[in-house]
């Protein structure tokens, strides 16, 4: 079974984001910040990440910055799921390795769709 971790600050986009990922078959990990999520991905790399970009100790930048210089770290596929939606910041993020963007509020349409364009479902 393919895992998904699931990146953001916020408990309730965590599991909201948690019942998506695990309709469309994948095991569910969550991180609250960049850093749990990086410490999680060095024991254990994920089939796909959900990413927010502003959180506190890593945002998602640096964090998908530290990410893709793992051992494996270019495997996840990454979709960062912000509020953040001028051009700039979405530049920034495929640059850095993102493979989709999606803005929030999101829904599990959405999350398959961009899960289904990576070739992850």
């Amino acid at each position: 079974m393919k895992t998904c971790l699931v990146v953001d600050d916020s408990r309730v986009i965590r599991k909201v984001a948690r019942k998506i990922v695990e309709d469309l078959g994948f095991t569910c990990e969550e991180a609250a910040d960049g850093q749990q999520a990086l410490d999680f991905c060095k024991k254990t790399m994920p089939d796909a990440v959900l990413l927010d970009w502003n959180m506190p100790v890593m945002n998602g930048l640096d964090f998908l910055i530290k990410l893709r210089e793992e051992p494996n770290g270019k495997k996840p596929v990454v979709v960062f799921c912000t509020t953040e939606n001028d051009m700039s910041h979405i530049t920034q993020a495929l640059r850095a390795g993102a493979d989709e963007y999606v803005m929030k509020p999101f829904d599990g349409d959405i999350i398959e769709s961009k899960f289904a364009e990576t070739g992850l479902v």
